[in-house]
C-alpha cells in the first residue's frame, strides 16, 4: 500500500462525520470488512461462528455457576485489556515494554483519588474513568516521546519501561504516612488504597452498582468484545499495515516516506491508554489498588501471557491471556510457592519451542489442515 493511499483512507474516515448518508455507509462497510485481514487470522463463516458460539456460551455462563464464580471470571476480563495492548506494542509495533503495569497503577490510582474526593453519584465513577485511562495515556504520551524520538530501540525500550515501573512502585511503597494524600484520597503507602466506589451507571430507578458479579461480568465482556473487534479493525487498517512494516524492517519503512517514531509513539499510547482501562476496572472490581501491582513479578506476567498466546495476533493474545490467567489463579491456589515458577518454565518452553506463540502456532496449524482438506482457513 502507498503512502498516498493511506493518507486517502485516513480523511475518508476522517470526514465521515461530515459525509452523507452513503458515505458514512461506504465508511462503515469499508470499517467492517477490515473485521478479516493480513494482520489477523481468523475468516470465513467458521470462524465466526466460532467466535458466536463461544460469545453465547460466555452469555450463558453465569446461568450455570454462583456468583462468586462469577465475580472471578470477571477479575480474568479485566486484565485482557493489558494483555492485547501489549500484543499491539510488542507484537505488531515490535517493541518490548514493561511498562504495563505502571500504566495500570497510575490509572487505578487516579480512580480511586478521583472517586474518593468526588465520590459516584451523578456517574461520576465513569467520568473517573476516562480520565484515569486519559492519565495512563498521557504518561505513554511522555515516556513514549522521549524513547522513540531519542532513538531508544530494541532492548532498551524494556529495560526503560521497567525502570519507570519500578520507580513507581518504590515511591507509591513509601507513601505511607499522612501527609502523602490527595483531598480526602490517602495512599497508604504498602497497604494501598481502598474503599473506593465500584463502577456506577444512572438509572432513572435507581444506580447500578458494578459489584464483582453479573452485573460487572457483562459489561466487562461486552467491553472486551467491543475492543477486540476494534483493534481487529485497526490493525488491519493502514494504521496497523504500517505498525508491521516497521517491525519487519524500520529503516525501509522509513524509506517508504512514513515517520516510524510516529507510528511507534502512537501504538504505545493506544497499549498505555488499554493497561490503564485494565487499572481502572481492576480497581473498580475489587475496590483497592496496592503498589505490589506494579511490581517486577507483575510487569513480567503480562509479558508471559502475551508470549504464550502469540504476540502476532490479537486473538492468539486473547485466548493465550485467559488460559494463563486461569493457570495462575489455579496454581497460586493449591501452590503457591511454584506458581511464578511454572510460569517461567512456561516462557522458556514457548521460546525454545514455539517462539511464536503456543496459541498462535496452534491456531496456524488448524488453519493448514482446514485448508488441506478443502475447508476454508
Amino acid at each position: 500500500m502507498t503512502r498516498p493511499e493511506v493518507n486517502s483512507d485516513l480523511n475518508r474516515g476522517a470526514s465521515l462525520i461530515d459525509a452523507t448518508p452513503k458515505q458514512q455507509r461506504n465508511t462503515l462497510a469499508l470499517w467492517l470488512s477490515r473485521l478479516e485481514g493480513p494482520q489477523t487470522l481468523g475468516s470465513g463463516r467458521w470462524f465466526w461462528l466460532t467466535l458466536a458460539l463461544a460469545v453465547l456460551a460466555a452469555v450463558i455462563y453465569p446461568l450455570f455457576v454462583d456468583g462468586w464464580t462469577v465475580g472471578n471470571t470477571a477479575y480474568f476480563l479485566v486484565w485482557t485489556f493489558m494483555a492485547m495492548g501489549l500484543g499491539v506494542i510488542w507484537g505488531y509495533a515490535g517493541s518490548l515494554s514493561f511498562g504495563q503495569t505502571a500504566f495500570f497503577g497510575l490509572a487505578g490510582y487516579g480512580y480511586g483519588v478521583l472517586t474518593l474526593n468526588f465520590g459516584a453519584a451523578y456517574g461520576f465513577t465513569l467520568l473517573a474513568l476516562a480520565l484515569s485511562v486519559g492519565l495512563a495515556a498521557l504518561l505513554a504520551v511522555v515516556l513514549g516521546y522521549f524513547m522513540f524520538y531519542g532513538r531508544v530501540q530494541g532492548v532498551f525500550i524494556g529495560i526503560v519501561t521497567l525502570s519507570v515501573t519500578l520507580v513507581f512502585q518504590a515511591f507509591m511503597a513509601q507513601t505511607a504516612g499522612p501527609e502523602w494524600a490527595i483531598g480526602a484520597a490517602r495512599l497508604n503507602g504498602f497497604n494501598g488504597m481502598s474503599g473506593m466506589p465500584p463502577l456506577t451507571i444512572p438509572w432513572p430507578g435507581g444506580d447500578v452498582l458494578l459489584y464483582a458479579d453479573i452485573a460487572l461480568y457483562y459489561v466487562l465482556l461486552g467491553l472486551m468484545l467491543v475492543v477486540y473487534l476494534g483493534l481487529r479493525m485497526l490493525l488491519n487498517a493502514p494504521f496497523g499495515n504500517v505498525l508491521v512494516a516497521i517491525r519487519e524492517n524500520p529503516e525501509r519503512a522509513e524509506m517508504l516516506g512514513y515517520d516510524v517514531r510516529r507510528y511507534q509513539l502512537l501504538g504505545f499510547v493506544l497499549g498505555g491508554a488499554l493497561a490503564g482501562l485494565s487499572g481502572v476496572l481492576y480497581t473498580a472490581w475489587g475496590q483497592y489498588i496496592t503498589p505490589s501491582s506494579m511490581s517486577i513479578t507483575a510487569a513480567a506476567l503480562p509479558v508471559i501471557w502475551v508470549a504464550f498466546g502469540g504476540r502476532k495476533d490479537v486473538t492468539a493474545t486473547l485466548i493465550g491471556t485467559l488460559v494463563m490467567i486461569f493457570l495462575y489463579q489455579w496454581l497460586t491456589i493449591y501452590g503457591s510457592q511454584y506458581a511464578i515458577v511454572v510460569m517461567g518454565v512456561i516462557l522458556v518452553l514457548t521460546v525454545l519451542f514455539a517462539p511464536e506463540g503456543i496459541v498462535l502456532s496452534l491456531m496456524r496449524w488448524i488453519s493448514a489442515r482446514l485448508a488441506s482438506t478443502g475447508g476454508r482457513p
